[in-house]
């Protein structure tokens, strides 16, 4: 299961339910997908297919939607 978290200009924000307990975020678009760290920083942890320009504007938006996302993982994950 791949609960969809949000959309954002294009990309789709998701956690993989049986994946690492460190909190992070998946984000995909047509042309590939990159998992982000949240914590301990917002980083990106692997990339398949994005591009740098991709890479960055996703950076921006879990930047932005940081607190959203680490709300969506306490909901999903009930930690």
């Amino acid at each position: 299961m791949s609960p969809t978290v949000f959309r954002s200009k294009g990309y789709r924000f998701y956690f993989f339910s049986r994946e690492e307990k460190r909190m992070h975020v998946h984000a995909s678009a047509s042309k590939g997908e990159a998992k982000f760290w949240i914590e301990p920083e917002i980083a990106l942890a692997v990339n398949s297919g994005l591009t740098k320009r991709d890479v960055n504007n996703i950076l921006e938006i879990i930047r932005e939607k940081k607190y959203e996302i680490i709300n969506g993982w306490k909901e999903h994950f009930k930690s």
